[in-house]
């Protein structure tokens, strides 16, 4: 089941277009600024809101959409909170789950290593068309680091990417947001982890990312904690804008029966 919504069109500008691929969709303003000319046929952006969800139910789900989207399918973000688990790469190495205990190790088809996911914790899904869009999953991979930059920002909060490891990272050198992707026929699916206000202590039993690199939150750098609903907002805002969207729709939040795969291998 394909989902089909009208584009939107207009021109638009980017703090972090300079992390895009420049294509023939996009011109050089008078000022130097990346300007993406955006195409109603082609583009289109939904949104959705989950809640607290399992894992597993989610993956199949993501799996599925994928199965079964085509060229006419629109983009999706999916927002969301998972109920405790860890996750697994594919090229996951089993001596980085240090002592699990009893939260469920769920092995899954992304790439990277070893992360937790937990209540306080956002997790955006990118179900993106990279060959529509006409960029590559480097660009992808930028844009997303950046809007979690943009997003710590607007907090007044200091971080950047790493060169030599997927995330980003508070001036500290602690971690508050990790990446994992994978792309099947030319769309992404998996993204990203946002630590909000969480409990930290399950980070403890694994080595995040393989990195033995100390993970934290926005809830321990910036007073008053911003709400769930908050930051969310506000990184969809980057995200959209990073992906080349001036507009976006809310979808409903069935999406997770309806694409469910029947088997998770």
């Amino acid at each position: 089941m394909a989902i089909h919504h009208c584009g939107y069109h207009g021109h638009w500008k980017t703090s972090i277009g300079r992390y895009i691929r420049r294509s023939k969709n996009q011109r050089q303003s008078q000022n130097g600024a990346l300007v993406m000319v955006a195409h109603p046929e082609d583009l289109s952006l939904i949104i959705r809101h989950l809640g607290i969800q399992d894992y597993r139910l989610t993956y199949d789900a993501m799996r599925g959409f994928i199965e079964q989207r085509d060229k006419s399918t629109a983009d999706e973000i999916w927002f969301l909170q998972h109920t405790a688990v860890f996750t697994q790469g594919q090229a996951g190495k089993e001596d980085y789950i240090l002592a699990p205990g009893d939260i469920p190790v769920v092995k899954t088809d992304r790439g990277g290593q070893v992360t937790y996911h937990g209540p306080g914790q956002i997790t955006a899904y990118l179900l993106i068309d990279l060959n529509r869009l006409k960029i590559g999953v480097r660009d992808l991979v930028s844009l997303i680091e950046q809007a979690l930059v943009d997003s710590l920002r607007h907090w007044k909060i200091n971080a950047s990417p790493r060169a030599d490891a997927p995330g980003v990272y508070v001036d500290s050198g602690q971690k508050i947001a990790s990446l994992g992707l994978r792309i099947r026929k030319g769309c992404s699916y998996h993204g990203l982890n946002f630590n909000i206000a969480m409990d930290m202590e399950p980070w403890q039993r694994i080595n995040p990312c393989g990195l033995d690199v100390e993970m934290t939150q926005l809830a321990d750098l910036v007073k008053p904690v911003p709400s769930i609903d908050q930051v969310t907002d506000k990184l969809a805002e980057f995200l959209r804008l990073g992906l080349g969207y001036n507009a976006y729709q809310i979808g409903d939040k069935y999406v997770l029966t309806a694409y469910r795969l029947k088997e998770t291998p």
